[in-house]
C-alpha cells in the first residue's frame, strides 16, 4: 500500500471568490483561451484526477503523500483551513470510497 495521507479543508463560508478557486483546483476546470485567431477550450485536470487520489466526500480527499503535501501547501496559500494525517487503509476498503466517488461524478455529468 502507498503512503497515502487524509486531507480535509474547510473555506470561510462568506468567501465565495476563494471558495471558487479551491473547487476549480481539486475538481478541474474548463479554460478558453484563442489559438491562432480562433476560440478554444480545453479541460485542465484537477486534483481528483490525479493518480491515486480519492475523493471521498464533501472536502475530504485520500491522496498519496507528495500530492496531499502539495495541496496542503496551495490551499493555506490561498487561507484555507486544512487538516492532515497518515492513513492507513488496506485496498479493500479504500476501493469502497473509490466507487462511491465514481457514482457522485457520473450523477453530477449526468
Amino acid at each position: 500500500m502507498d503512503d497515502l495521507w487524509m486531507l480535509t479543508y474547510d473555506v470561510k463560508g462568506n468567501d465565495r471568490a476563494t471558495a471558487v478557486r479551491v473547487c476549480q483546483l481539486i475538481f478541474g476546470r474548463r479554460n478558453s483561451t484563442t489559438r491562432e485567431g480562433r476560440p478554444s477550450t480545453y479541460d485542465q485536470a484537477g486534483y481528483i484526477h490525479r493518480p491515486g487520489v480519492v475523493w471521498v466526500g464533501q472536502s475530504v480527499l485520500v491522496l498519496p503523500r507528495k500530492d496531499a503535501h502539495e495541496l496542503r501547501s496551495r490551499l493555506e496559500n490561498m487561507g484555507v483551513l486544512v487538516g492532515l494525517g497518515n492513513l492507513m487503509i488496506d485496498e479493500v476498503n479504500l476501493d469502497v470510497f473509490r466507487r462511491h466517488s465514481q457514482r457522485r461524478r457520473a450523477q453530477r455529468h449526468s
